[in-house]
């Protein structure tokens, strides 16, 4: 038998088992994520388990002193990637043993998390396989450079073990964020020019910052946050969007240039790295305004196309320090479709029609952001261009592209429908 160790102790302090008394393991469940499997650990309180692996074959074990099994073993079924099974045992008298049978090697990172309001003491194991597949280059030899959909990044908010807000009569934040999210998906990848990355496409979490990095690592134009509010007040409603806050751009440019891994860490496609302090602060500086600027455009466009579908909480587009919002390079907003703790907009954020409403607004505002901001090199950019003949109107046009009178107008920069023969108009993609 090999034996690979992998050992860690960890907890949020020291367990003291005393005569009479043992640490419950009241729960144990899992979620697949597309990178990784997360167990969970319902415990009485905090634990301090010793863990490693063994090989031949593989297996993840737990050693956890005092603690006593009081809830079933779970039987992952073969859809889970990585789990074969679960076995549990005392190798001798005040030990428990929990013994994860793997379908091959895995990274495991261990770590507790403190009691919430939906949860007690918890014990988080993330399981992640140690092959990582090699990437595969096209060679760029004699080959013209093609125009590119632009990405946008949509995250659905919470996931897995954190359910998010819930209202009264149990609806989920977690749940329903994530159906909102994939009709969005959809109505953006049924739009020409553009392509929709879903950054949590099930039911399980990411941490906030990996969500950034996995938006970062889809090269992502946009990114879009949906999540719904929730008050002590159940009659407070509306809809409201936010952006980074100034101190939470501060904040964030601080711990950007303190890294040391900055040469991962691309600002515009311009690594930090090999620049000195000043000139790094100047260029994360001037990204981080630009996309400051951008992630306002964005949201001013959301929040007008929520106004034609219900109420709005806030008129303005407001500010915040929101984790997913910091990265400095990609315009970033987090939209709250509505009251989850409102009883009526908590039955409309279970309605798949309301659901469509709100998906359809937010495509609607990155659609028109697009109009101004498409990023050079995208299908989006490259616009088509019409002569204006004798007799044309502006509404005969927009038909004939299949856009709409008013699109024409903002593409375009025009106050009013007047025309004239022989003007050009650039003509928006993806209408």
């Amino acid at each position: 038998m090999k034996r690979w160790i992998w050992v860690a102790w960890i907890g949020l302090g020291a367990l003291f088992v005393e005569a009479g008394w043992a640490l419950e393991i009241r729960g144990i469940r899992y979620w697949n994520a597309p990178d990784h499997v997360r167990l969970v650990l319902d415990t009485s309180g905090p634990v301090k388990p010793k863990v490693f692996g063994l090989e031949n074959p593989h297996r993840l074990v737990l050693d956890m002193p005092g603690a006593k099994l009081q809830a079933p073993l779970p039987k992952p079924g073969g859809h889970t990637p990585l789990l074969q099974g679960f076995r549990s045992g005392k190798p001798r008298p005040g030990l428990l043993r929990l013994v994860v049978d793997l379908k091959s090697p895995v990274r495991p990172k261990v770590f507790s998390l403190p009691p919430n309001k939906h949860y007690g003491h918890r014990l988080v194991v993330d399981l992640y396989g140690r092959e990582a597949k090699p990437v595969k280059r096209a060679s760029a030899r004699h080959k013209p450079p093609r125009l590119r959909d632009v990405v946008v990044a949509i995250d659905a908010g919470h996931g897995g073990d954190d359910p998010g807000a819930i209202g009264r009569h149990g609806t989920r934040e977690k749940d329903v964020v994530l159906s909102i999210a994939r009709k969005l998906a959809k109505l953006i990848d049924g739009t020409a020019g553009m392509k929709a990355v879903l950054i949590r496409s099930g039911d399980y979490y990411i941490p906030l910052r990996r969500r950034m990095e996995l938006a970062r690592k889809a090269r992502a134009d946009l990114f879009i946050s949906i999540h719904a509010d929730s008050f002590r007040n159940p009659r407070v409603s509306g809809a409201g969007v936010y952006i980074l806050s100034r101190r939470g751009a501060s904040s964030e440019a601080a711990r950007w240039l303190a890294a040391q891994e900055n040469a991962a860490d691309l600002v515009g496609g311009v690594s930090l790295d090999d620049k000195d302090d000043v000139l790094a602060k100047v260029l994360l500086d001037l990204s981080q305004t630009a996309t400051r600027e951008h992630s306002q455009d964005l949201a001013r466009e959301v929040l007008q196309e929520l106004t034609r579908i219900g109420r709005i909480h806030h008129q303005g587009v407001q500010q915040a320090g929101f984790v997913v919002l910091k990265s400095p390079d990609i315009p970033s907003v987090l939209v709250e479709t509505a009251f989850i703790s409102n009883p009526r907009e908590e039955r409309r954020l279970r309605s798949s029609k309301y659901q469509w409403y709100w998906a359809k607004a937010i495509h609607r505002g990155v659609r028109d952001y697009f109009r101004r901001h498409a990023p050079p090199g995208t299908l989006l950019a490259s616009e088509r261009r019409h002569v204006i003949a004798r007799g044309e109107t502006l509404a005969k046009i927009a038909r004939k592209y299949g856009v709409s009178t008013r699109q024409l107008m903002l593409h375009n920069a025009l106050s009013g429908t007047r025309i004239k023969a022989g003007q050009v108009l650039k003509i928006p993609m993806g209408g």
